[in-house]
């Protein structure tokens, strides 16, 4: 698995890059697009497919939003990721892309239609993200791929070549 194109949508943008700068990371810099300041919400992927079963098993038939309404700055959720390992980071704020400026799950309408919401928190899903990714990048050291390149932050353009191309790889092992 090549972690510097692993993922798409969130991952590629912010739980993978995040986690990886940290893991090699020795204590030093790392890199962040724009202030810092842009706020998002994380649903673990646990909380997500159980939100989907509860609406599957529901008379509900409309839309209905399925999500975390934890904020988190994406400040804040690089110092979450350092604090999995106690690293102190130094964040570098770097031009490049930012998205919205902030975007949250509004869950008011999922706690009234399934009395449930999402409840792993930012922190507890980050941990097991991220300590798997960190035996990603395990597997790579061996392989001898310099994981150094990990800590660099590298604009992706989305083409109609590489949308075709989402679901067609297999993993080989």
């Amino acid at each position: 698995m090549d972690l510097r194109e692993h993922g798409k949508v969130v991952v590629k943008k912010h739980l993978l890059p995040f986690c990886r700068k940290v893991i090699v990371s020795d204590n030093g810099e790392v890199e962040m697009w724009g202030d810092g300041k842009q706020t998002r919400s994380f649903c673990f992927i646990d909380d997500c497919v159980e939100g989907i079963i509860r609406l599957m098993i529901s008379d509900y038939i409309k839309p209905l939003n399925i999500g975390s309404d934890e904020l988190v700055s994406m400040n804040e959720f690089m110092a979450i990721a350092a604090s999995i390992e106690d690293k102190k980071v130094k964040i570098n704020h770097i031009p490049g892309p930012e998205g919205v400026r902030g975007r949250n799950s509004d869950n008011t309408l999922i706690k009234k239609v399934l009395g449930w919401s999402p409840n792993i928190s930012a922190k507890e899903g980050m941990t097991i993200t991220y300590n798997w990714i960190k035996e990603q990048v395990e597997k790579e050291k061996k392989k001898g791929v310099k994981v150094t390149e990990f800590s660099q932050s590298k604009i992706m353009v989305q083409t109609t070549d590489t949308l075709k191309a989402i679901g067609t790889t297999t993993n080989k092992k």
